[in-house]
């Protein structure tokens, strides 16, 4: 007979039977919150050459030497240019090519000085401000330097990641594929958002709600929508489950009501169960299996206690199949805010808001009831209160453990 487990070996069950999924070559806007797979090294200069960075003039710094408003210096205006041309003549003394932002430097000049402090007649330009040599100079590679390391492997691609890849001319890189998560609901009481709500039924809340995590952690979910219970329609659509997907995650049934069959459908389909029941609440009845060799993690119906059970078993799955660092659970020490009445004879849960004060850190818990049914909690919810078992009633002020999410 299966035995209720701690959370702690629960997780390292999950993770001990993670798929490895490899990488792939995608192009650059489709690598935007994905995770590197290589590290990235710099091909070019950027600039890729020594570059204006504003309007004016580019000339010697020492042709400007005592220049001022009332003793400007006057120089021959030989040419323009502007960003994507070169010029073709040479900065000599005496002379000054106008520039524009982003154009290349010309050859001969040391400094460029802004548009405001000069004022140009016909192919004269004064000079009002004295410059120093390599005044408003940008040199070739100041930026980055070619054969410079630019990304490290694993690091997170976000917008100012893809823009730096851009900056560099890649168009295609190598990163760790996506996992795709077949997400299962069952129970004859449940409706699909698109049908009229009618006595005795509600709306399946948790597809919807793991879904939409799924793809907030680099996931691809796999909708199979609603089984009602009974066998032939939960293993009909396990089946599908785990020929599209990476892994599967149902929830609802796994508890010890008269229709909880999923536990009873996997072992009919030959499924090793490999827990069932971890010492926690909410979400006490998860359970995790596997079927041709792929990963089954069964939840809770209750949607809280479904939504908990996904951050605390799937999520650290989700960061590791994905690289994604940022996603794994870490434990901090805040200040409670509020009091909470009831004992905690078993390891529980709660959903807080954690905020940083002045006076530190501290974490107060979210409207609604703290039960496995409510899903309003979870609003505005940005982390996990982590009560142990034997827990008194908590005080205000208590210092608590918190997982922020």
């Amino acid at each position: 007979m299966l035995q209720m487990i701690e959370l702690e070996k629960a997780q390292g069950i999950v993770n001990e039977r993670m798929p490895y999924l490899g990488t792939e070559r995608v192009d650059l806007l489709q690598a935007h919150e994905r995770v590197l797979a290589e590290d990235i090294y710099s091909s070019i200069n950027q600039p890729p050459f020594n570059r204006s960075p504003l309007d004016g003039y580019a000339f010697k710094a020492e042709d400007s030497q005592g220049a001022s408003k009332n003793n400007p210096v006057s120089l021959q205006v030989i040419e323009e240019i502007h960003a994507g041309s070169c010029a073709k003549k040479e900065v000599e003394k005496g002379t000054a090519i106008r520039i524009m932002t982003g154009a290349p430097i010309p050859e001969g000049a040391d400094c460029v000085i802004r548009q405001e402090d000069t004022s140009q007649e016909g192919n004269t330009v004064q000079i009002f401000t004295e410059l120093s040599q390599w005044d408003n100079y940008c040199f070739m590679g100041e930026d980055f330097k070619k054969g410079g390391l630019m990304l490290k492997k694993n690091s997170f691609l976000k917008s100012a990641e893809i823009g730096v890849l851009a900056s560099l001319g890649v168009n295609e890189i190598s990163v760790y594929k996506k996992p795709r998560v077949a997400i299962l609901s069952t129970g004859d009481e449940l409706l699909d958002v698109k049908e009229e709500l009618i006595p005795g039924k509600i709306y399946n809340s948790n597809l919807y709600t793991i879904a939409t995590r799924v793809k907030e952690f680099s996931g691809e979910p796999v909708i199979l929508g609603i089984a009602g219970d009974d066998r032939e329609s939960i293993e009909k659509n396990i089946k599908a489950g785990l020929d599209k997907a990476d892994f599967l995650i149902t929830t609802g049934g796994v508890s010890v009501g008269k229709k909880d069959i999923v536990k009873e459908v996997l072992q009919g389909m030959g499924a090793e169960i490999l827990f069932w029941k971890i010492n926690i609440k909410p979400g006490t009845p998860a359970l995790c299996s596997v079927l041709d060799k792929k990963l089954i993690i069964s939840l809770s119906g209750n949607p809280a206690a479904a939504t908990i059970t996904f951050e605390l078993l799937v999520r650290p799955l989700l960061a590791k199949i994905t690289r994604r660092e940022d996603l794994e659970l870490k434990k901090i020490t805040a200040v409670f805010k509020d009091s909470f009445s009831k004992k905690s004879s078993r390891r529980r849960f709660l959903r807080g808001l954690l905020s940083e004060t002045p006076q530190g850190r501290i974490v107060e818990l979210t409207r609604g009831k703290q039960t496995p049914g409510v899903l309003s909690s979870i609003l505005n919810s940005n982390c996990l209160i982590d009560l142990p078992g034997g827990s008194p009633p908590l005080k205000a002020g208590e210092p608590v453990e918190v997982i922020p999410l």
